[in-house]
């Protein structure tokens, strides 16, 4: 079946949270803690930062997708940055795109990324 990208945003979004709420729950037993640590990466600002930190591990074929969900035409809080919202976005749908086709390759990205995560090591 093919997907469009904001499919690929929508499921990524998901696979952002729940790969995040896993390292959550192997730091700590507090609610409070869980909430404050998920939420810290789990953020338009904190996506893109990640994006930054492999934008150039990507492949032709992730950097298409990249490039292009980027620029998809998405509504936002006045109060958010609209460059680091679509950054964000392209970085959910590139976790979408691969979640979807090539899971193999979402796990080394996950790799990659735990590395840089020091407070959820």
């Amino acid at each position: 079946m093919n997907y469009n990208l904001k499919h690929y945003a929508y499921i990524g979004d998901c696979i952002w949270e729940l790969f995040i709420r896993e390292l959550v729950i192997k730091k700590t037993a507090s609610q409070s803690k869980m909430h404050n640590l998920s939420t810290k990466y789990v953020c338009a600002n904190a996506q893109a930062d990640i994006l930054n930190l492999i934008i150039d591990k990507l492949s032709p074929d992730e950097q298409d997708i990249q490039k292009r969900a980027r620029n998809l035409k998405i509504t936002i809080n006045k109060r958010n940055n609209p460059k680091i919202h679509s950054l964000a976005t392209s970085f959910e749908a590139l976790l979408g795109y691969l979640y979807l086709n090539k899971k193999e390759r979402l796990h080394e990205f996950f790799e990659m990324i735990k590395n840089h995560l020091e407070e959820l090591k």
